[in-house]
C-alpha cells in the first residue's frame, strides 16, 4: 500500500518510509492512499474473538500488504500483553480502561507497536534509529518504556517545563540507557513545533536517521483503533455505543474514526476537551482557529494547535458539516473536573483521572439529551499519575501507586534544558 501527505496527494511513499520518516517533507501527514474496510466475515464472528485476534485483523488490512502474516501476528501478540477491560458504573454508562500496560497509559497500545514494527522494517540495516518524540505527559513515557535499551535506537524526548506531573517526569528522565530527555522552556505547542522542524530539515533528518513516535506516525495509530472495536464488542448485541473521548492531539479520536471506517457500528464520537477547546470550537462555528495552549489539570491534553486536525478533515473529505455530523465537541473548566472525580467516587466508588473525567462529564452530559444511549468514555491513564490532584480531591492515601511506578519516585531525574529557539535546538541534535 501507498501513503500519501495530506497538503498533497501526489506525494507518495511505501510503508516503510511513512513509519520511519513519519513527516512527509510538506508539513501534511501520512494517510493511506486507501482506507481499508473489513469484510462481512470479520463482522459475523467479531464479538467472538479474542482481543488478539481483533488487533491481527485490522493491522493485517492495514499492513498486510507489506508485512509478512507470521511477522504481523508477532508484533500484535507482543504488543497485546494487557487487556482494556470495560468497567460498568450504572445501565449506559461505561468506561474502557486503557492503563493496564506497563507505563500505566494508553500510549502503551501505539508506543508497543510502533516499536515492533520500526524493527521489523529496519531488521536489515545497521544505522542507528533516532526516535524524536514530544510529550504533553504519557506519550513519553510509553515511546520511552517501548524503546528502552532496544538496539539500534537512541530516543529523544521533549516536555514542557513544568507541566507534567511529578511521576510522569520520572517516566521521562529516571531510565536513562538510550533514552535522553529534553525539558523545554515552553509549551506542548512548542515542543512539538522543534520536533516537526527537525523532521522538515533534510540535513538533519538525514544525519540522525530520525523518525517519531509521536501520532503524527500512522503506526501509533492504527493499534489503538484496536480497543475501539474490542470494548463495543463487550456490549450487548445491537447496541452502538457512543464513543467518549478526551482530547489534545487528538489521535485517540482519530485512531476511533479508522475503527468506524473499518466497519464499527458507532452511533457518534464525542470530542471532551478542558479549556484547550480548539476543535470544539471548530465543530460549533466551522471556524478553524489554533491558539496557544493554557496548562489545567488533565495536561496530557494540553495541546493548542493538534497535529491530527489534519487526517481528521481528510476522513471527512474536508467537509465541516460531516464531521460534525459525526462528533460532538465539548469542554469542562478544571472546577468541573474536579467535581466529577469527587463525584464518581461518591455514587460508583470508582477513581477516575482527570482526564477520564472529562470524558465522563461529556458522557453524563450526552445521556441526559440523548436517553437509553451507551457511552462508553476512554480512561486514559491511571490516577496514581495525578497525584496532587488526586488527593486533592479525595484525601492523601486513596489512590494506590502500582509498583511500577512507584519504583521510579526515588530515582534521580535526569534531563537537559533547552529554550525554544529552533536553531538553537537543531544545533543540539548536531552535537550529540
Amino acid at each position: 500500500m501507498l501513503y500519501h501527505s495530506t497538503n498533497n496527494p501526489a506525494h507518495r511513499v511505501d510503508l516503510k518510509e511513512a513509519v520511519l520518516r513519519s513527516l512527509p517533507p510538506d508539513n501534511g501527514l501520512y494517510m493511506p492512499d486507501k482506507l481499508p474496510v473489513l469484510g462481512g466475515d470479520f463482522w459475523k464472528i467479531w464479538r467472538y474473538l479474542s482481543f488478539q485476534e481483533i488487533g491481527y485483523a485490522v493491522a493485517e488490512a492495514f499492513f498486510g500488504e507489506d508485512v509478512p502474516h507470521d511477522a504481523l501476528k508477532d508484533i500484535v501478540e507482543g504488543t497485546l500483553t494487557f487487556d482494556a477491560p470495560l468497567v460498568t458504573l450504572a445501565p449506559g454508562d461505561h468506561i474502557l480502561e486503557l492503563f493496564h500496560g506497563p507505563t500505566l497509559a494508553f500510549k502503551d497500545f501505539g508506543a508497543r507497536f510502533m516499536a515492533r514494527l520500526m524493527g521489523w522494517l529496519t531488521r536489515d540495516e545497521d544505522r542507528e534509529l533516532t526516535v524524536l518524540v514530544a510529550t504533553s505527559g504519557d506519550t513519553g513515557g510509553a515511546v520511552a518504556s517501548a524503546f528502552h535499551n532496544v538496539p539500534g535506537t537512541r530516543v529523544i524526548i521533549l516536555y514542557p517545563e513544568g507541566k507534567v506531573s511529578g511521576l510522569q517526569e520520572k517516566q521521562l528522565t529516571a531510565l536513562g540507557g538510550n533514552i535522553t530527555a529534553l525539558e523545554i522552556a515552553g509549551s506542548f505547542d512548542d515542543c512539538q513545533a522543534l520536533v516537526k522542524s527537525a523532521f522538515l530539515n533534510q540535513e538533519l533528518s538525514a544525519k540522525l536517521n530520525l523518525t517519531s513516535a509521536n501520532s503524527i506516525n500512522l503506526s501509533r495509530l492504527v493499534p489503538q483503533s484496536f480497543y475501539y472495536i474490542h470494548s463495543a464488542r463487550q456490549l450487548p448485541e445491537g447496541v452502538k455505543p457512543v464513543f467518549v473521548v478526551p482530547s489534545g492531539n487528538f489521535g485517540n479520536l482519530t485512531a476511533g474514526l479508522l475503527a468506524a471506517q473499518l466497519g464499527l457500528p458507532v452511533e457518534h464520537f464525542i470530542a471532551a476537551t478542558n479549556r484547550n477547546d480548539v476543535v470544539p470550537a471548530y465543530l460549533s462555528s466551522g471556524d478553524y482557529q489554533p491558539r496557544p495552549s493554557v496548562a489545567t489539570i488533565s495536561n496530557a491534553m494540553d495541546v493548542g494547535a493538534p497535529s491530527n486536525f489534519v487526517r481528521m478533515q481528510a476522513l471527512f473529505g474536508g467537509s465541516w458539516d460531516s464531521m460534525k455530523a459525526k462528533i460532538h465537541g465539548v469542554m469542562f473548566s478544571d472546577d468541573q473536573t474536579r467535581a466529577a472525580i469527587r463525584e464518581v467516587k461518591s455514587i460508583h466508588g470508582y477513581d477516575i483521572d482527570p482526564h477520564g473525567a472529562v470524558a465522563w462529564l461529556a458522557a453524563r452530559q450526552w445521556r441526559a439529551g440523548h436517553p437509553g444511549t451507551a457511552t462508553i468514555s476512554l480512561e486514559t491513564a491511571h490516577p496514581s499519575k495525578f497525584p496532587d490532584v488526586m488527593e486533592a480531591e479525595l484525601g492523601k492515601g486513596v489512590i494506590e501507586i502500582p509498583e511500577r511506578l512507584a519504583v521510579l519516585a526515588d530515582k534521580p531525574k535526569v534531563a537537559t534544558k533547552l529554550g525554544t529557539d529552533t536553531a538553537a535546538f537543531h544545533d543540539y541534535l548536531r552535537s550529540i
